[in-house]
This record gives C-alpha cells, sequence and structure tokens, in this order.
C-alpha cells in the first residue's frame, strides 16, 4: 500500500502519531464531528489512540487512512482513506473530514477523486461505498459531485453516539 498520495492543492499521506497535535484540534471540533461515528475529543492522547488504532487497522489490510495537507499552506486540514477495507470482495467503504474553514473549497472532493484512482486502478477494488446521514447534506453533495450512485436507505442501520442512526448508502464501481 502506498503511503503517500497527491492532487494539484492535497498531499495525502500514511497519518502518523506525529499529526495527533493537529488533528486532535479538528477532531474536537463538534461540527467536524456532528456525523462521525466518534464524539468530539477532549484531550489529545484520544487522538494518539485513534491513529495508533488506524495505524493498527492499515498493518492488518483492514483500513487505509491518509492525513490530508494543503500544499499551499503544507498545514493539516484532515484525514481521509477507507474505514473497511475487504480485499476478499474488493470494495472498500470511504470517509473524510476536514476542519471546518476548509469547507466549501472543494478539498474534499479532491481527496475523494485521488482515493478513487487509487483504489480502482492500484489495489484493484471494484466498489467504494459511502455510508452518510440523510442530514449530512455537505457530503452528500461530495459524494454526489464525485459520481457516486444513491443505493437507498438503511434504516437504523447503526448505532451512533447512543442513539440508532439512518444512513444513506451511496457507491461508485471501477465501472461506472
Amino acid at each position: 500500500m502506498k503511503d503517500f498520495l497527491h492532487t494539484e492543492r492535497l498531499y495525502l499521506r500514511k497519518i502518523t502519531e506525529a499529526d495527533s497535535r493537529r488533528l486532535f484540534e479538528i477532531w474536537s471540533d463538534p461540527e467536524v464531528t456532528r456525523f462521525m461515528n466518534i464524539t468530539n475529543f477532549t484531550k489529545e492522547e484520544q487522538a494518539k489512540e485513534m491513529i495508533l488504532l488506524l495505524n493498527k487497522l492499515a498493518a492488518e489490510n483492514r483500513a487505509i487512512r491518509f492525513t490530508i495537507i494543503e500544499k499551499k499552506s503544507n498545514l493539516i486540514i484532515g484525514s481521509c482513506g477507507f474505514n473497511v477495507l475487504d480485499r476478499e470482495n474488493a470494495r472498500a467503504e470511504i470517509g473524510y473530514d476536514l476542519a471546518r474553514n476548509f469547507w466549501g473549497k472543494a478539498y474534499a472532493s479532491e481527496a475523494v477523486s485521488i482515493l478513487e484512482d487509487y483504489a480502482f486502478k492500484e489495489l484493484g477494488l471494484v466498489r467504494i461505498e459511502a455510508k452518510v446521514e440523510p442530514e449530512n447534506f455537505n457530503s452528500i453533495k461530495v459524494l454526489e459531485k464525485s459520481g457516486f450512485y444513491f443505493e437507498g436507505t438503511l434504516r437504523k442501520s447503526e448505532k451512533v453516539k447512543g442513539r440508532f442512526v439512518d444512513l444513506n448508502m451511496y457507491s461508485k464501481l471501477s465501472t461506472d
């Protein structure tokens, strides 16, 4: 697996424990974590633990997570990758988050685009999935702009922050 990808405006590199301070700042914002399956962090140690978990899953070939870095400022602005990597079925579940002051600048779409390329051309995957709460309009816009297909709503599909939530299923195939 690659440790580094890039686009016109972004570097994506394998997430490291050294990223914990900046990712803590991002993951401690309740607006950023509003639709994530974590509550906003209150201690940097939580970010370190999350990074260790993500790297453990990557070592087991079960997930891949990258830190998103804006080229112009060399600042970490979020993270992205595949929360689930199912090599047997040639599919992955994509996920991404951005610091709030970088919303609305098409960075998420740019990151999703390079992840698609990587998944289909280098990992040989057939399907990328995204599960998103129906109220997460910004993420839905990213997926639709990226050519993901709405497959339907999984009713009360997962327990998130103590409550069961509906999740819209989106997908993109290597043949799309």
